[in-house]
């Protein structure tokens, strides 16, 4: 910051980026306080798109909501549709069939890496280069179309159930999802040549954008920024769930905090996601898919009940409150991206404005889930 600058009556200005800018993803305003090319303060302001999610979940019965917790992150809705069918399971005390868990965790890390491929190509495409969103496009269509078959949607998944699932997977879903296993992972060499290796690439990310670990904890970041950031935490792995203990993966952590590292981190994530499919479908048991006694009107005993899941930006979490009627006193959803987007005004300080879309992107926001 010049001398000038320090005195906000010279040489600053306001700029604002969005709502409608297209590295924002979505109808956010970034107003950012210039001192030329630098940045002095940014303020995220939102609300553009609030719904009123929570406020509709307390005037919905429990099944009556089952399609909104997708259209909160939509890249990453199957983690989504998980979590909000898990805090009720729990707090109704449903038991869920074996081979309905082995399911919904297939589903949900296909449906991650298809989130991570989506983020990759946008990515890259913010800084400048088209070229790899061609290939990750490619790639992610075959993960739709194997949903599709199963879930009947390509976007806003509602495929699970209290107790179970909508469908069992068809005769072709096994055969389909090892042929995507094969095909993204013989893509990601290509993924680091073409991209990770490019050394302008790595000029924008490296030593840019530095979120710190204690400014994770300050604004509750979770996910590949907290992991990019050097805090190993996973909710899949320390607040396990579902039959995610039944699985070996690893958790890919980069001490740097910068744009870089929240790129590999996510990069390292796809491959992991691709073992846990594999496994999955190397020891998926036969069986029913739904439970058999699932009450048709859900009236969870009165408590306060929690549950998060691992989404593809981080712990997404349902508090509900349970009055003893069929719908909840009270709807608590935890986003990540809330959290991820509050510590940019922070990171942002002193980035050149260029850098600051670096820094966004790598992010992976998703804006829909912090308007709810």
């Amino acid at each position: 910051m010049s001398q000038l600058a320090a005195d906000p009556a010279y040489e600053t200005f306001v700029l604002n980026m969005g709502p409608q800018h297209p590295a924002t993803h979505g109808a956010l305003r970034v107003k950012l306080l210039m001192d030329g090319e630098f940045i002095v303060e940014a303020e995220p302001v939102l609300g553009y798109i609030h719904r009123m999610h929570e406020k509709m979940g307390e005037n919905r019965t429990y099944h009556q909501f089952l399609p909104n917790p997708s259209r909160l992150d939509y890249l990453s809705a199957m983690a989504y549709n998980h979590g909000y069918v898990a805090a009720v399971e729990r707090a109704a005390g449903i038991a869920v069939p074996e081979r309905a868990e082995y399911l919904r965790v297939i589903t949900v890390e296909l449906n991650r890496v298809s989130s991570h491929l989506l983020w990759l190509g946008a990515f890259v495409l913010d800084l400048g280069g088209f070229t790899p969103l061609l290939y990750t496009m490619d790639d992610r269509e075959q993960i739709l179309d194997l949903l599709e078959r199963v879930t009947g949607s390509r976007l806003t998944y509602c495929y699970f159930r209290f107790g179970g699932l909508y469908n069992d997977v068809d005769d072709q879903f096994e055969a389909g999802a090892r042929a995507v296993v094969k095909r993204i992972r013989e893509a990601l060499p290509m993924y680091h040549n073409l991209i990770t290796k490019n050394i302008i690439l790595r000029q924008r990310l490296e030593g840019i954008g530095v979120v710190t670990g204690e400014m994770c904890r300050k604004y509750g970041a979770t996910g590949p920024v907290a992991r990019g950031s050097g805090i190993p935490y996973d909710v899949r792995k320390h607040e396990p769930y579902s039959v995610y203990p039944e699985f070996d993966f690893d958790i890919p952590v980069y001490e740097q905090g910068d744009s870089m590292a929240r790129y590999l981190v996510r990069m390292d994530e796809i491959e992991q996601s691709l073992r846990i499919v594999e496994q999955g479908l190397d020891k998926l048991p036969d069986g029913p898919v739904m439970a058999e006694k699932v009450p048709k009107i859900i009236k969870p005993p009165k408590g306060d009940y929690y549950h998060a899941v691992e989404a593809a930006r981080g712990s997404f979490g349902v508090r509900l409150v349970s009055d003893g009627s069929n719908t909840p006193y009270r709807l608590k959803l935890r986003s990540p991206c809330f959290s991820n987007v509050s510590l940019f005004g922070e990171a942002a300080r002193g980035l050149l404005l260029a850098d600051a879309v670096a820094l966004f992107g790598s992010l992976d926001l998703v804006i829909p889930d912090i308007d709810r």
